[in-house]
């Protein structure tokens, strides 16, 4: 076994007395041992330093304040203030980066303490730090006390009021930095260009401009990206477009802003016209730039390109995103192509943005106004959470669909959802409150538009109160809102003017087209095609012919289908049938049944056979299905003693499968409508409405009416209308069918019945419009006995 070593001691020899004895050159020197004391010291603090960048990095906060304390504790007053220095740049970054402000506030009072407040690299974490949490102040403060001369600290505070929106403040201390005598750089210019900009500080812009002119030595693409950018802010789009000409180089920035400049001016087809080029350039579209140009094919109604635009992103790589789809189910909605919106919609699914609520509300928009509604219903009860935007688009599509019934529940249904309507709402509903002869529910609209302020600057519902009164035929009611109006504009001038043009008071009409035009208002088509047909209805033929010479060459608006066929109702009305027929032969379109069967009733009110047989021959070719167009020619070839066509035409009915769609009347007696067919009996109330027609029969017997070939009355309403005494039954054809409204004296009751029977009465019809008021309250209680 080894031996063992032995421990003893030797009793009165000390430590010090044993190195006397101790050989020198086995002793180690003094300064060898200071030197590896300080290489472990320097290692030890670095190693500390290694760490707290790791930990902080990490974002473990808690740890890198350990290292930091146990730097602190063990660095000697040589290196102290480098070591402090970058260790304390460290935690601060640490600090903003896992958001805690609590601890960087505490570096800072450390970092003053410390003196080291004006040292460039803490100044420059401090506004960083600050300007991360929006403490804006109090990076404002960190600059302004600082003696720091280079620009990085002002670039910092500078973006941080431009990300907060302190556009006035930017610019404040950008002037504050001039005038400090710090130089701007490139990093400076973006910033301040932009707070101009959003400004709209034109003067100050301008000097900043001559600025970067005299003091940048070298062109810069951000700082020119931003100049475009700017001058476009500002509406001067020529100054930016040459600026941008002028460009040795430009990126996606580049084009992107200057095709957002024509974009927001709504200058389209130059907007476009730069797309193309950047295309051909082959630079790198962003989603944003496709969006922008969609967006622009969407507003100005070329359906057909922002969905062909939608498919070259697809091929071109770009991956849709949200709005783009919400762009190509928009065109699918106007242009009625449900097939392509299903297939947005697939994609829609397949990249999750289904569950978007914008992306929901889109595709319920879309199959609604491609007439699906069961598919748009389906989808709106899919939505849990459903917003006022979700609800206005399923009931705009029933609005967009005639579905009064379906909208009213729809509508009592979100009430009691607790959502307040708001003015998109009121606009949808309103239109179907005009198309139901009760106004009681448009009146209560009006008044709750009325008691609420934040309604009052919405042009768009006022408008819509306007046009319903006016469609209603309550023309009074809509001039009155009409007056009350500070604001109009051309939908607000059409809904009135169509208003009297129904009521058959051309010259009113005319006389607000001409206010119109004298506040320069510009009138549009629709507004066109509401004065021509106010002046149809008026029998104004001179002034209608010249409002139509006028259109392309004082309005600028080219006649479309809709202006030719007022100019042919308006020809026929007056009799004028070669005209008539010359406007459908000559005109560059393709004659419609609808105009067809105007000209055939215009042929048959004033005896013209032989043209009334060329335009009915041409309406038969169509092989349309409306029954009414079947129904005008068998009349027309009954009163002409052509059987054997009047044979041709039922055969081609039957054929075809062409039914005729019996009359429908309906009553409101206050507690909801009530509808009923002739001879129906099903209707409770049918033992009430049975001796009202029979009160009409009597009375239209007592003036006189009699179903005569030759009488005046026959020629001017034959082909229109026919009432068979014998039958009591009142018959119409459905190109004519008009319904008419019976208002009893000092009542609320509202009864309305087929045209027909006012004609025969004798009362005071207005022709077209559907509504008949009674000149007292005999001639009421005479028919309703």
């Amino acid at each position: 076994m080894p031996c063992s070593v032995s421990r003893f001691t030797l009793k009165g020899l000390s430590l010090s007395k044993l190195q006397k004895i101790i050989p020198k050159k086995w002793k180690p020197s003094v300064e060898i041992e200071k030197l590896d004391a300080e290489e472990n010291h320097e290692s030890m603090i670095s190693n500390l330093l290694i760490s707290l960048k790791e930990f902080a990095s990490q974002g473990h906060l808690a740890k890198a304040f350990e290292v930091f304390s146990l730097i602190w504790r063990n660095v000697s007053c040589v290196e102290s203030r480098d070591v402090v220095l970058h260790s304390t740049s460290s935690v601060l970054l640490c600090s903003k980066n896992v958001k805690s402000i609590k601890h960087g506030q505490q570096l800072h009072g450390f970092i003053i303490f410390s003196g080291m407040e004006q040292h460039p690299l803490l100044v420059r974490r401090l506004v960083d730090f600050y300007s991360s949490f929006d403490l804006v102040v109090d990076a404002r403060i960190v600059v302004e006390t600082s003696s720091v001369s280079i620009a990085l600290p002002w670039n910092l505070l500078i973006s941080a009021y431009i990300r907060n929106g302190l556009f006035g403040e930017a610019l404040s201390a950008y002037k504050r930095m001039v005038g400090r005598g710090i130089v701007a750089d490139k990093f400076t210019y973006p910033s301040v260009l932009k707070a101009c900009g959003e400004m709209l500080d034109v003067g100050f812009g301008r000097e900043v401009h001559q600025a970067i002119d005299a003091g940048c030595d070298e062109w810069n693409l951000f700082v020119h990206n931003a100049l475009v950018a700017m001058y476009g802010r500002f509406g001067e789009v020529g100054v930016a477009h040459c600026l941008f000409d002028k460009m040795p180089m430009r990126d996606a920035v580049s084009w992107n802003t200057i095709i957002s400049i024509y974009a927001s001016k709504g200058m389209w087809d130059e907007a476009m016209e730069l797309f193309e080029k950047m295309l051909e350039e082959d630079v790198e579209v962003n989603i944003i730039t496709w969006n922008t140009i969609a967006g622009g094919c969407l507003r100005k109604g070329n359906f057909n390109l922002a969905l062909r635009l939608i498919s070259q992103m697809i091929l071109r790589g770009a991956y849709l995103d949200p709005v783009a789809i919400i762009i190509g189910l928009g065109a699918c909605s106007h242009i009625g192509a449900i097939k392509l919106g299903k297939q947005i919609h697939g994609y829609a699914i397949c990249s999750s943005y289904d569950k978007y609520d914008n992306v929901r509300n889109a595709m319920i928009t879309m199959y609604a106004r491609c007439q699906d509604l069961e598919r748009a219903y389906m989808m709106f009860r899919l939505v849990e959470e459903k917003s006022i935007i979700t609800w206005n688009s399923m009931l705009s599509g029933y609005s967009h669909m005639d579905r009064s019934e379906e909208a009213s529940f729809l509508f009592k249904e979100l009430l009691l959802s607790g959502i307040e309507p708001n003015y998109v709402t009121i606009a949808s509903i309103l239109p179907l409150c005009a198309r139901v002869a009760n106004l009681q529910h448009g009146k209560e609209f009006h008044c709750y538009i009325t008691r609420r302020q934040i309604f009052k600057d919405y042009l768009l519902l006022w408008n819509a109160l306007v046009d319903m009164y006016a469609r209603s035929g309550k023309v009074v009611e809509a001039k009155r809102v009409f007056d009350s109006m500070s604001t109009r504009d051309e939908v607000t001038y059409t809904s009135l003017i169509a208003g009297y043009g129904v009521q058959g008071d051309g010259k009113t009409a005319l006389k607000l087209f001409d206010e119109m035009i004298k506040f320069q208002i510009k009138p549009d088509h629709v507004t066109m095609v509401a004065v021509l047909s106010a002046c149809s209805h008026s029998g104004l033929v001179i002034e209608g012919q010249m409002l139509f010479e006028k259109m392309s060459i004082v309005y600028g608006i080219f006649p479309r289908l809709e202006h030719f066929a007022c100019m042919v109702d308006l020809y026929g009305r007056a009799g004028l049938l070669n005209k008539a027929k010359g406007i459908i032969t000559k005109m560059p379109y393709k004659p419609t049944p609808a105009m067809w069967a105007t000209l055939l009733g215009a042929c048959q009110i004033h005896g013209n056979t032989d043209t009334g047989e060329w335009a009915a021959g041409k309406l038969l070719e169509m092989k349309h299905e409306n029954s009414g167009y079947y129904v005008l020619i068998a009349n027309m070839y009954a009163a002409a003693g052509r059987q054997d066509k009047l044979a041709e035409v039922r055969t081609s009915m039957r054929d075809m499968g062409v039914k005729k769609a019996p009359g429908c009347s309906w009553i409101d007696v206050g507690t909801g409508f009530s509808s009923f067919l002739a001879g129906d009996t099903s209707n409770l109330q049918s033992w009430e409405i049975y001796p009202m027609l029979g009160g009409l029969t009597e009375l239209m017997k007592a003036a006189g009416y009699v179903r005569s070939e030759d009488s005046e009355d026959e020629r001017m309403w034959k082909g229109r209308f026919r009432y068979d005494v014998t039958t009591s039954e009142i018959k119409a054809t459905p190109a004519e069918y008009g319904r008419v409204l019976l208002v009893p004296w000092g009542s609320n009751r509202l009864y309305q019945f087929d045209a027909t029977l006012a004609t025969a009465c004798n009362l005071s019809a207005w022709e077209c419009s559907g509504y008949v008021l009674f000149r007292s309250r005999s001639e009421f209680d005479q028919v309703a006995a």
